[in-house]
């Protein structure tokens, strides 16, 4: 690939002196040489950083949030039963669960494994920035841009996340550089190379399309290359499609979604405004666009689209644009490289960096950073429960039983028709309402986990069954709220 390296940067002199001239000359491997070190520094210094940062802790005090169960238990189907489960739910993270299928087939490593792929997604990442960095603003800002990636809560957060966000930040950081090269030298080959990573990008999370937007408009600030760009980017909506079409079949599973509140609002006003900050400091332009031109739309468009069509839609949720880091990660290098003028200064900063945000990257490797936690929810139930109790879920949501299942084995499931793998549903079916009635007063003890935040309720009737029941036949024992769990003891009259 080609890159910009033959224009003179800020911090290299306009006029070179004759002996220095001479010198190069007697030495015509040298520059060759310091260019590949600068090249691989800009890359590996970050991703090293990046994979350091992200094994830091990886497995979270041993818990796992919902999503991760789901992606955990998943993967650990046959592919036929992926497919039939795609047919009826999730056929958006379809991709991402073939692939986490191959990595539990290849090493069976439990949190570390399920967590892995996206620690090296976010090296890739930050690799990528910073060869980005490099090339729009120099050596010095794409190593600036590159470390800071690591650093941001959101990356931190994703990175340790067994789900496909970190993958499609990497997708998206290489697809743009592709994007620049295709822009720069062009050809079919580039732009298709362009297209196809894309592509992958959108069938790992169709909101990927977002970045393809984003995209364009650094193509049309460019004024370069915007035919080429509409024909590739025709050709990958087109390719997404399929999937695009069948999963909004299932647009039921982002009901919960709700409209953006105040925080989502600041979540994103901060990082804009902090970019459109850093972009304010000018750099020299360097090849097809310049860093603003590229970094401020992937910051700003893909999650301002969402936000836009809220009132139509509510569909925005910070980590569907995680990408958008990448962004906000060039503009701060680019910044930082304009505001320091000696390498103490830039290393001083990087570390003040790195202690303001430790607090925050403590917290993101405990329990409490996430919504729930399966994990605390199973020995929450091992506790409470004797062998041979009742089990009831309401919502009929079972996220808490698919990565341990050993943890409720002992309790009888009184509603559960078939499990999620028989059923290739996600959570499992449950027997009719009144089949459930049925069976709950042949149970001397239920315990109940109900899902109290988060999730729709139950309009089946069978929520409705469940607690008309328990208050005619049953009382309340004992109850415990554990994160987004609430754990209840019911017991016959008398029998607590």
């Amino acid at each position: 690939m080609r890159t910009s390296s033959r224009l003179i940067t800020s911090s290299e002199p306009a006029i070179v002196t004759a002996p220095l001239l001479a010198t190069r000359a007697t030495q015509p491997g040298s520059r060759s040489t310091s260019g590949r070190s600068a090249r691989h520094a800009v890359a590996l210094a970050p991703a090293a950083i990046a994979v350091a940062v992200g094994l830091w802790g990886i497995r979270r005090q041993d818990s796992l949030w919902s999503d991760e169960a789901v992606t955990y238990e998943v993967a650990h189907r046959s592919t036929s039963d992926i497919w039939r489960l795609m047919a009826e739910a999730d056929a958006v993270h379809g991709l991402h669960y073939f692939l986490m299928h191959a990595v539990f087939a290849s090493w069976e490593g439990g949190l570390v494994a399920l967590r892995l792929p996206s620690v090296l997604a976010v090296a890739a990442t930050a690799a990528g920035v910073g060869m980005l960095g490099r090339r729009l603003a120099g050596p010095r800002a794409g190593l600036l841009a590159g470390l800071a990636v690591p650093l941001l809560p959101a990356m931190q957060r994703y990175a340790q996340e067994g789900r496909s966000y970190a993958l499609v930040c990497a997708l998206m950081t290489w697809g743009t550089w592709l994007l620049l090269d295709a822009l720069d030298v062009g050809g079919r080959k580039r732009w298709a190379g362009y297209g196809a990573v894309m592509l992958a990008a959108c069938l790992l999370h169709e909101f990927a399309v977002l970045g393809l937007i984003a995209h364009g408009v650094s193509v049309a600030l460019s004024r370069r290359g915007l035919r080429p760009w509409a024909l590739t980017a025709a050709a990958v909506i087109a390719g997404l499609a399929p999937l695009a079409l069948f999963s909004a079949t299932q647009s039921g599973q982002v009901a919960w979604i709700g409209a953006p509140d105040a925080s989502d609002l600041l979540a994103f006003a901060v990082p804009a405004l902090l970019g459109i900050a850093c972009a304010l400091l000018k750099r020299p332009l360097r090849g097809p666009v310049g860093l603003p031109a590229l970094a401020l739309p992937l910051l700003i468009v893909p999650a301002g689209l969402l936000l836009a069509l809220s009132p139509l839609r509510p569909l925005y949720v910070d980590r569907y644009v995680l990408f958008g880091s990448i962004g906000l990660a060039l503009l701060i290098g680019a910044a930082l490289d304009r505001l320091t003028s000696r390498e103490t200064v830039v290393t001083a900063s990087l570390v003040a960096a790195a202690t303001a945000l430790l607090p925050s990257g403590q917290q993101l490797r405990t329990p409490e950073s996430r919504s729930d936690d399966v994990t605390a929810v199973a020995q929450t139930v091992r506790e409470m429960t004797t062998p041979g109790d009742g089990l009831l879920f309401t919502p009929a949501r079972r996220a808490w039983v698919l990565a341990t299942p050993e943890a409720y084995a002992h309790l009888d499931d009184l509603a559960l028709a078939a499990s999620p793998a028989a059923s290739g549903t996600l959570f499992g079916t449950e027997v009719t309402p009144a089949e459930i009635r049925a069976r709950m007063p042949a149970s001397r003890r239920i315990i109940v986990v109900q899902d109290v935040i988060g999730e729709p309720g139950d309009s089946t009737g069978r929520g409705a069954a469940k607690l008309a029941t328990l208050y005619a036949h049953f009382e309340v024992c004992g109850s415990r709220r554990v994160t987004r769990a609430q754990i209840t003891v019911y017991a016959r009259p008398g029998l607590c």
